[in-house]
């Protein structure tokens, strides 16, 4: 009988604790999906500004000046991070920080960022002689001085990421774009040329700074070792990741820079920037939204693996069509968008979408490693990155800019596994589970491409290249839907439902 008793009190004790969990994860999944579409709506936002600026100012500057521009911004993202010190993600990861803690972090951020502000000054110069382009000296030092803002908002972004104001920040991406086409567009029309671009996105950093500050304001405290140790080994292994990735990112420029000229870096730069447009308003959701949601579960397998069902699904049905959409049309829609003069753009977008097509889906297992406390291995397979894909970028380069290209088609598989295996062992992933959520976009993408090249070499030559275009994209919509519709209805319809679900939620 007493054993009987310890069940019923054990059972009463489990169910409401299975409950409160469901109610919980309930709560985050809906907490999650207005985070996300705020998000979405910000970053859409932003695109239509940044988009409508773009097709503008490409008919004012010449690609040399975007070839100038992309040789300053080489330098910028290693300092960037240095600068951060993986300080806004410390924030999220570490939910026990202390107030001085955070204080001493702040203090410690501002000077960091003012440090590399004065190392990119010293180094403008010789970063110009390298380049063999003396008028390089000053747009670096122009463009490196957002570094000391950046430095100024990293505990205050960090602290809006962890109390999940996305929805403010949001808007303040919004403004951001805003800001940047604004002036971009001004100076370009005055005749101010690559400078535009510069001063574009240093006013727009500042402005977007002091609305964050202004809404997360932290105190500043004199930094002491002692105290912030852990927080800071976990920002470095961050660090390390960060520079790495962003340099075997940005070494594929400055190969073309360096081996195929300034003209050659501006049309592979564009096609660079094309290719991941689709992809980078997703992989902003996976940086800015998506960690602190799995930092709230980090130590819940089952929660974690559902999110990468969920997110995987989601982000290749929306980027796999857009990429590859892109690559198909490339022909048609940059002459007809750009003009003539960068035809040279179209080869290296061909391949790159194929590159930017799996690039979203593989940028979340590194924040699902991170968000379980395991950022050194990121570090470690981002140092192999490091290691293997400026040898594929340095011979691809001998068969000009669509040889780079190919460089990251064939290398970056070898950098994707190790982080498969990692993430799938430490939650408990089969490889079948992971395919499951990967198949509707993969089916839907290949039959919309089938499509399209079919559609391609029946169609007479001597037709517009607008009415081809049109063509293209509506053939290949139109395919791509069907066949999500036709192949896989239930999660379709489920996907609809979890949309209105999302939009009621919002209404209440």
């Amino acid at each position: 009988m007493g054993s009987q008793e310890t069940i019923a009190s054990s059972s009463e004790r489990i169910v409401p604790a299975v409950l409160q969990d469901r109610s919980r994860a309930s709560k985050l999944d809906r907490s999650l999906a207005g985070s996300l579409a705020w998000r979405a709506a910000g970053d859409w936002i932003s695109q239509v500004f940044s988009w409508l600026s773009l097709l503008i100012v490409v008919r004012l500057l010449s690609p040399a000046d975007f070839g100038l521009v992309a040789m300053a911004v080489i330098l910028l993202p290693y300092l960037r991070y240095v600068g951060e010190f993986g300080i806004p993600r410390i924030i999220v990861n570490f939910p026990d920080l202390s107030e001085d803690q955070i204080a001493q972090l702040n203090t410690f951020a501002l000077l960091l960022g003012v440090v590399c502000f004065a190392v990119a000054a010293v180094l403008a110069y010789p970063a110009a002689l390298f380049f063999r382009t003396l008028r390089l000296a000053a747009v670096v030092v122009v463009t490196c001085s957002a570094l000391v803002p950046w430095g100024l908002r990293a505990v205050s972004e960090g602290l809006l990421n962890k109390e999940m104001h996305f929805r403010l920040l949001s808007i303040y991406d919004a403004i951001n774009a805003i800001v940047a086409a604004a002036v971009t567009l001004g100076m370009a029309y005055f005749g101010f040329g690559y400078w535009a671009l510069v001063w574009g996105n240093v006013v727009a950093t500042v402005v977007r700074t002091a609305l964050i500050v202004m809404a997360r304001p932290h105190r500043y405290a004199i930094p002491r070792l002692s105290t912030i140790r852990e927080p800071l080994l976990f920002g470095w292994h961050v660090l390390v990741s960060l520079v790495a990735l962003n340099s075997y990112q940005r070494l594929d420029n400055l190969t073309v820079g360096r081996v195929l000229g300034q003209t050659a870096l501006g049309f592979y730069g564009m096609a660079w920037t094309l290719a991941n447009v689709p992809l980078e308003k997703v992989t902003s959701l996976v940086t800015t939204v998506v960690p602190s949601y799995l930092a709230a579960v980090q130590k819940e397998p089952a929660q974690l693996r559902r999110y990468i069902r969920a997110l995987t699904e989601a982000m290749s049905l929306i980027t796999f069509p857009a990429t590859v959409g892109l690559g198909l049309v490339a022909r048609e829609l940059i002459p007809l968008a750009l003009g003539h003069k960068w035809d040279g753009v179209v080869l290296p977008l061909e391949i790159l979408s194929i590159y930017a097509a799996f690039r979203s889906i593989i940028a979340l297992l590194s924040k699902v490693l991170t968000a379980v406390g395991n950022p050194r291995f990121v570090m470690r397979d981002d140092l192999f990155a490091l290691a293997i894909l400026p040898i594929a970028f340095y011979f691809g380069s001998r068969w000009g800019t669509g040889g780079v290209a190919w460089g990251w088609v064939a290398a970056y598989p070898l950098v994707a596994l190790p982080l498969y295996w990692k993430t799938f062992q430490t939650i408990g992933m089969k490889t079948g589970e992971y395919l499951r959520a990967l198949r509707p976009a993969l089916d839907c993408t290949l039959i919309m491409t089938a499509a399209v090249l079919l559609l391609k070499w029946k169609m007479p030559m001597s037709l517009p290249l607008a009415i081809r275009l049109v063509i293209e994209v509506t053939i290949g919509s139109i395919m791509y839907a069907s066949a999500a519709f036709l192949f896989h209805r239930e999660r379709m319809k489920a996907f609809l439902e979890l949309a209105r679900s999302f939009k009621r939620n919002r209404r209440k």
